[in-house]
């Protein structure tokens, strides 16, 4: 399998439901840094994953939606936690959809995966993986 991995950070405001959370059920800010692999089984015509320029656009573009944004006032994400796991996968759906939207080129429809993984800091993330 083959991937390639671009890269960009996310800044956001929150809180969560539940005892769970101790202190993080105030509102707090949080920050990641965001790595999204594209993964595929073979290269495609011009021995490639995907066009690298056009995974990083697109990873911008679903992070714009979301940075700066305090997430308990958005309405996609009402009644949800908002935990890093969550986002994670937040950002897999919509890099997916631009993907079958064909935002990352025709070869891109021959990915045969996502990953997205959000780093809370130097010694915690979490991930999440997708088929296409």
């Amino acid at each position: 399998m083959f991937s390639i991995t671009v890269r960009d950070h996310l800044m956001v405001a929150h809180s969560f439901r539940g005892a769970v959370f101790g202190p993080a059920q105030r509102l707090h800010g949080a920050t990641y840094l965001v790595d999204a692999t594209f993964r595929r089984a073979e290269l495609d015509a011009d021995n490639i994953v995907v066009d690298i320029g056009l995974a990083t656009q697109e990873l911008n573009g679903v992070i714009g939606e979301l940075n700066y944004r305090n997430l308990d006032d958005e309405p996609a994400f009402a009644g949800v936690n908002t935990s890093t796991e969550a986002l994670a996968k937040v950002i897999a759906d919509r890099l997916a959809d631009r993907v079958h939207a064909g935002n990352l080129g025709e070869g891109a429809r021959e990915l045969a995966g996502i990953s997205v993984s959000l780093h809370e800091s130097h010694i915690a993330w979490a991930t999440y993986e997708r088929t296409l």
